[in-house]
């Protein structure tokens, strides 16, 4: 079985995409340039719709993450999407009809649709699903019954143990045996399906509490073997599962990278980024998802957050500029309570309204998009840093970046390998012009950056 990153998917993507385009049919930019995943938590699907048609198609996002579609628990709270009572699509966020037309609209807009999993567990509890199944934990009429369920039936208490992590309950949660046949097959059925309606790949949750054999034969019985898989595997230093283990199935997000970011950007100096990635012992690049923050970890507190102003923008700007891994940008809303569901259901009426952070749509991260897409395949070149927390790194012919994280303003004439003309600095909009030995001077004010590339030379 044929088993691809999101790179091989991306070019599988594109080639599919070339085939089946009549000719003289207005198209986006190929796919098989854009790694960027905007991540709208808990948008509804004819929100998301909007959103691929308004900002993410125009600035060149390559898919999108969608919450959870399938039957969940009833309940305000963000987290009852994760508690699935049925594979039907009939969750808050909307029904089958509106999952299907944002699919389509988004593909009409160059956008890619990855749909987050829930296939490691079912719900807790008792009660009536938002589409109206009834359950009771550890029976789903018409899907699964005590039998499908693993035999552990305490919750998980040691992360050194395989066992427990894989055969136990995730926080109270029933779960399935994905070492059953029957189990498997169910699962790849409700993958199928949305497969069958245009997804392009998944994200699946807990994948760590899966063996990685058991998420290797679901994939193998997709109908799509070249869709899109990435696994949530969180890193934990000495314990008994390591993402590692997962990367021969597709892309393994890699928690280690927004942590250390935080880290990074904090506590310590931007100098230190100069091999971030491979050289700070994290997974492969070609196979690893990285992210300045997710839902999990804004809530957690272990990366930053909309809550960190500058750090959180800057490192995301970084992230976009960095070539290693796919990166994924969490859209979501604000929150003081952890628990709290999305504002208005998960309608985004406008962004920057009701508490919709819409962090894809920033100029500062929307732009960078562009930028990731023009430098593609581009080596880390002239990289320049103060020794703290300025730094500057080209990316071959085809871009520049530069940031200031210090409390004073930065005024430096930069040496890069940009061929010479007027460029538009994609951050400010304001116009820079390259000389003919490559260097342009500018003034970065505090908490600011810079970023010039091929595709933007004209403001």
């Amino acid at each position: 079985m044929v088993r691809r990153s999101l790179a091989a998917a991306l070019a599988l993507g594109a080639a599919a995409t070339a085939l089946a385009v009549p000719a003289g049919t207005a198209q986006a930019v190929p796919p098989g340039t854009k790694d960027v995943t905007a991540v709208l938590f808990e948008w509804t699907f004819a929100s998301v719709a909007k959103a691929c048609t308004d900002t993410l198609g125009p600035a060149g996002y390559g898919y999108v993450q969608v919450s959870p579609p399938q039957e969940h628990i009833q309940g305000g709270q963000w987290w009852t999407s994760y508690q699935p009572v049925s594979y039907r699509i009939a969750g808050r966020l909307g029904d089958r009809a509106a999952f299907s037309s944002m699919v389509g609209t988004c593909h009409a807009a160059g956008v890619k649709v990855v749909a987050d999993s829930v296939i490691n567990h079912m719900a807790a509890g008792d009660g009536t699903g938002t589409g109206g199944s009834p359950y009771t934990k550890y029976t789903y009429p018409g899907i699964y019954s005590g039998a499908d369920l693993d035999d552990c039936r305490a919750q998980i208490s040691n992360y050194q143990d395989r066992a427990n992590v894989q055969n136990c309950e995730l926080v109270g949660l029933a779960d399935l045996d994905t070492g059953e046949p029957y189990v498997r097959g169910r699962i790849a059925a409700y993958l199928n399906d949305l497969l069958s309606l245009g997804v392009d790949g998944f994200r699946i949750d807990a994948a760590k509490h899966m063996p990685a054999g058991d998420l290797a034969d679901i994939k193998s019985r997709l109908t799509n073997p070249g869709a899109y898989w990435k696994q949530e595997v969180i890193y934990g230093a000495g314990e008994a599962i390591s993402p590692d283990e997962y990367l021969n199935t597709g892309d393994v997000q890699e928690f280690r990278y927004g942590r250390s970011l935080k880290q990074v950007f904090l506590n310590e100096n931007l100098a230190y980024l100069k091999n971030y990635g491979e050289g700070w012992a994290f997974m492969r690049g070609d196979k690893a998802a990285v992210f300045v923050d997710n839902h999990d970890t804004e809530r957690g507190g272990d990366t930053l957050s909309y809550k960190d102003g500058a750090n959180y923008t800057l490192a995301n700007v970084f992230m976009l500029a960095w070539p290693y891994g796919s990166p994924d940008i969490n859209s979501g809303y604000e929150f003081t309570d952890r628990d709290a569901g999305p504002p208005n259901g998960g309608t985004v009426r406008a962004c920057y309204s009701d508490g919709w952070k819409c962090q894809h749509a920033w100029r500062e991260i929307a732009s960078m998009v562009g930028f990731r897409n023009t430098t593609r395949g581009q080596a880390v070149t002239r990289w320049w840093d103060n020794g703290g927390d300025q730094i500057a790194f080209g990316r071959g012919t085809k871009g520049y970046v530069a940031l200031n994280h210090e409390g004073s303003a930065l005024t430096r004439t930069f040496e890069t390998s940009l061929p010479p003309g007027n460029y538009c600095d994609v951050q400010s909009g304001r116009r820079v012009t390259v000389d003919s030995a490559g260097k342009f001077t500018a003034t970065l004010g505090s908490n600011t950056a810079v970023a010039l590339h091929a595709g933007a030379r004209n403001c």
